[in-house]
């Protein structure tokens, strides 16, 4: 008998390999025990992904995009970052794989809607473009994605992990207050136009930068290729 086509397998593979994660991290990962979770085989999952960086590519977006839904349902600056701390902690592993790899192709051209409304949200209450913006973001991406990385890697439980949120909730709220009286100091050279974030196939990363303590003049700074 012809087998039926399944509209939902796609989504039970990625289903089963979010559950993989969560339980066992990265090494339970293996295309094998995708299709056993799924109740498929692994040559029916080879023919709706290619390896395994295909499907952490699925979920990366389909996080991304879970992620944006929960952010688009907050009104300030100061719920969209408890928000992120929340979906991140909620759903550890598939946050880090989010992330992973962020600022490598494919992820950086891809769309970064959650990073925009952030921006926007910035513009709204400071003023500007977003991209008049993206050293204050980079500033506020690297609290909130730091904060919760020391909570999932720390293994912080109970009192540690509730003031560690609001730290972090804190700091940020101590950040933008910071900018909107235009006390925001920026160190280090002026953001490069080679460097743009946020605009998916125009986005593009620099892997040169000046590097010095900000005291130094332009001349005495040295120039230093990043490794990718």
């Amino acid at each position: 008998m012809p087998r039926h086509p399944d509209p939902e397998l796609e989504q039970r593979i990625l289903e089963a390999a979010s559950r993989l994660l969560s339980r066992g991290g990265p090494k339970a990962f293996t295309m094998r025990a995708v299709a056993k979770a799924a109740g498929t085989t692994t040559p029916t999952v080879y023919e709706r992904y290619h390896d395994r960086d295909d499907i952490l590519r699925a979920l990366r977006i389909q996080t991304r995009n879970e992620l944006f839904a929960a952010l688009r349902r907050t009104r300030t600056l100061r719920e969209a970052c408890r928000q992120q701390l929340q979906f991140a902690l909620e759903h550890p592993h598939a946050y880090e794989v989010l992330f992973d790899g962020v600022g490598q192709l494919p992820s950086l051209q891809e769309p970064w809607p959650s990073f925009n409304l952030f921006r926007e949200r910035l513009v709204q209450c400071l003023g500007g473009t977003p991209r008049d913006h993206n050293r204050l973001m980079l500033s506020l991406w690297s609290l909130m994605h730091g904060s919760v990385m020391l909570i999932i890697r720390g293994r912080m439980e109970g009192a540690l992990r509730t003031q560690m949120i609001h730290a972090c909730i804190d700091a940020f709220d101590a950040i933008v207050e910071s900018a909107r009286r235009k006390a925001f100091a920026q160190s280090g050279p002026k953001w490069p136009s080679t460097l743009v974030l946020g605009e998916a196939e125009q986005s593009k990363a620099n892997h040169e930068q000046m590097i010095g303590d900000g005291n130094e003049s332009g001349r005495a700074l040295t120039k230093r290729r990043i490794r990718r």
